[in-house]
């Protein structure tokens, strides 16, 4: 694509959900399984879905539950130390409260301590092996239990940097804790920086470990780093449905996509709108599905804070839609799902619109985004994944006076991951049809905005604060976010298009997780 026909395909739509010629659903672009040339002469696999009927996804039974799904983050504790004898008149012995056996039983009954405490605040799924004491190079042969290993949480008292090396090779995440007034002071309090770190350099010499990876006495700078890496442990090879294919906003075919396959190691599966309209005809024919998404309809709508502002028949049919889209992800082992034709194409094959159903699906502990948009798409799964709780994918407005609204009409209500905001369903906007929550998220909260760029290579973290959720002539899903960056900087510096946005401050186990992608990190 030429840079000419590239301006033709980036100004065809100036909607906010621009077209896109390879997620037509009548084009060769989706097949059984497909590798797409990208930027660079890399591909993009594209595993297609297909052969599809209801009567084989309608026999398993309809999940009914909420919560985010995630895989337990498995820590190994290492204490690094040593036990010098006594030399006459020579240093026999480093710096360092740990120098004898007794030292270290003391030590490693503080460090389990310490982490039974942990385990017990921890809002992610977290499991501790055993502590082992070491004393150098030939203690690592006698653990068994490394390879099960996600993070080496090294307790790093004493002993020579050979082990750490040794410990590196092996290619887990490494975080190194050090005493200064929690306990015994430690040796790598002092030299961990010029002696590891640097490698007696004055730069960083360590490929993969940096000053983020290195924790002096705070236990909850411990938690955090785990969080993150939780988060990054069940982002990274995440299985996805796409609707239409895989899309970007406005961006060249596959490039994005591609580049998504490459950081974040997704598995990107296809279902054309002739497939997914098949199975809409046929679970419409399925009078049991249908009674199911009607009394689970009523269900919905006889919740508090819930008003019905639209036809009924459409929410209706979301939670009929709900359905289908459930049994796919499960006929998929996957729990995550985006739509790429959600501005029109799937509205006369489901008689609604998507929104409501995507806010379901969030509800739910799906991972569940419009657009198919994977320049940002990634960012909610990892935001997800991190804090527990669903992503809300916005579309910013201009930042002026240290405001901006954030606003869409998949909005999820259970944004604080347990409890639902109160909802108004009325019609998506811009076609004035089917069923779109306007989630009134509750002043004064807290949030995370992640901003990623449209090379995958760049994202940025602002933290607001709620301060209205107004109802204008936009999507519904609106609030109007206060931030402490001057204005003109944010509309300066902000890239991409689509955001992010979760409850609660996340914004440090973002960078942190990111780093590891080799995706640079910015905290506006």
């Amino acid at each position: 694509m030429n840079f000419s026909e590239n301006s033709q395909y980036c100004m065809r739509s100036h909607n906010c959900c621009p077209s896109q010629n390879m997620d037509d659903p009548h084009s060769d672009y989706i097949s059984r399984r497909k590798f797409i040339k990208v930027a660079g002469g890399s591909t993009l696999s594209v595993a297609a879905l297909s052969g599809l009927s209801w009567s084989a996804l309608a026999g398993s039974p309809l999940k009914e539950q909420f919560g985010i799904v995630r895989k337990t983050l498995v820590v190994k504790p290492i204490l690094v130390y040593s036990t010098p004898e006594y030399k006459h008149q020579t240093s026999w012995r480093a710096w360092g409260g740990i120098q004898t056996e007794k030292d270290a039983d003391e030590e490693i009954s503080r460090i389990k301590g310490e982490q039974s405490k942990l385990q017990s605040i921890a809002d992610f799924p977290l499991k501790f092996l055993p502590v082992t004491g070491i004393k150098g190079p030939a203690g690592i042969e006698g653990i068994s239990d490394l390879e099960s290993a996600d993070v080496f949480l090294i307790y790093a008292a004493g002993g020579g940097m050979d082990t750490f090396d040794i410990l590196h090779k092996m290619k887990k995440e490494m975080i190194f804790f050090c005493r200064h007034k929690s306990g015994p002071v430690y040796l790598w309090y002092e030299i961990i920086s010029p002696r590891y770190l640097r490698q007696h350099t004055d730069k960083l010499a360590i490929s993969g470990i940096d000053e983020q990876d290195v924790v002096i006495d705070n236990q909850d700078e411990i938690l955090w780093r785990l969080r993150a890496l939780c988060g990054l442990k069940n982002t990274l090879n995440t299985g996805i449905i796409a609707i239409g294919g895989p899309g970007a906003w406005a961006q060249p075919r596959g490039v994005v996509p591609g580049l998504v396959e490459e950081k974040f190691k997704f598995n990107i599966h296809t279902l054309s709108y002739d497939e997914l309209g098949n199975l809409i005809g046929e679970a419409r024919k399925d009078k049991s599905a249908v009674s199911r998404a009607q009394k689970r309809a009523a269900e919905y709508l006889g919740e508090n804070g819930i008003t019905l502002e639209t036809n009924r028949n459409f929410v209706d049919n979301c939670f009929l839609l709900d359905e289908v889209f459930r049994k796919i992800m499960d006929s998929a082992n996957c729990r995550a799902l985006t739509i790429n034709g959600c501005m029109g194409t799937i509205m006369p094959l489901a008689e609604t619109s998507a929104c409501l159903t995507l806010s379901l699906l969030n509800d739910a502990g799906y991972l569940s985004f419009c657009e198919s948009d994977f320049v940002v798409i990634p960012a909610g799964i990892l935001l997800a994944n991190i804090s527990g709780k669903p992503a809300f994918l916005n579309d910013p407005t201009y930042p002026h006076d240290g405001i901006i609204t954030l606003a869409h009409c998949t909005a999820p209500r259970r944004m604080d991951g347990q409890n639902k905001e109160p909802a108004r369903i009325l019609t998506h906007f811009e076609s004035d049809y089917g069923a779109a929550p306007k989630v009134e998220m509750h002043k004064g909260q807290i949030v995370t905005n992640i901003i990623p760029d449209f090379q995958v290579s760049h994202y940025m973290g602002l933290k607001g604060t709620i301060v209205d959720h107004p109802f204008m002539d936009i999507c519904r899903s609106q609030i109007d976010i206060s931030f402490d960056v001057d204005s003109h900087t944010l509309a300066k510096r902000m890239p991409g298009f689509h955001w992010m946005t979760v409850y609660g401050d996340y914004i440090r186990e973002t960078g942190y997780a990111l780093k590891r992608l080799g995706i640079e990190w910015e905290q506006l």
